[in-house]
C-alpha cells in the first residue's frame, strides 16, 4: 500500500484529505509542521507529499526546498487556496500543484496522475532513453 504524507497546518484539511485518500486505498500519515514532516520522512517510506503552501509558522515553499533536497525521489504536491504563488520559482520544484476545492476527488485524481508520472520514470530512466535513441 502507498504512503502518502499529509502536510497542513489545519486538522479539519489533514482529516478530509485522509478520508478521501484512505478511500482511494492510501495509507495515510500527517504533519502538521516542518518539524513533523522531516521526522516521518527519517522514518518512513512515503511514496508521495502533500504539502500547504501556508503553514501556520513557516513556509511551505521553504519546507518544499528541504524535502526535495533531501528526499528528491519522493514527488511532492503543493496545495493552496491561492493561485498566485505560482509565480515563485521556488514552487516550480514541486511535482504538481493542487487548488483546494469543494471537491476532494480532484485532489485524489491529481494524487494518482503524479504517482503514475514517478512509476513511468522510474521505469524507464532518461539514461535508458538517451542510450536507445
Amino acid at each position: 500500500m502507498r504512503k502518502i504524507l499529509v502536510v497542513d497546518d489545519d486538522p479539519n484539511i489533514r482529516f478530509l484529505y485522509k478520508e478521501v485518500l484512505s478511500e482511494g486505498g492510501y495509507k495515510v500519515l500527517e504533519a502538521g509542521s516542518g518539524i513533523e514532516t522531516f521526522k516521518i520522512l527519517n522514518h518512513e517510506d512515503i511514496d508521495l507529499v502533500l504539502l500547504d503552501i501556508k503553514l501556520r509558522f513557516e513556509s511551505g515553499l521553504g519546507v518544499l526546498q528541504r524535502i526535495t533536497k533531501k528526499f528528491p525521489n519522493t514527488p511532492v504536491i503543493l496545495c493552496t487556496a491561492y493561485i498566485s504563488f505560482q509565480d515563485d520559482f521556488t514552487s516550480w520544484l514541486a511535482d504538481s500543484y493542487y487548488v483546494k476545492s469543494s471537491n476532494p476527488y480532484e485532489l485524489l485524481d491529481e494524487v494518482k496522475q503524479v504517482l503514475s508520472k514517478k512509476a513511468l520514470a522510474n521505469k524507464h530512466p532518461k539514461e535508458d532513453l538517451r542510450s536507445n535513441a
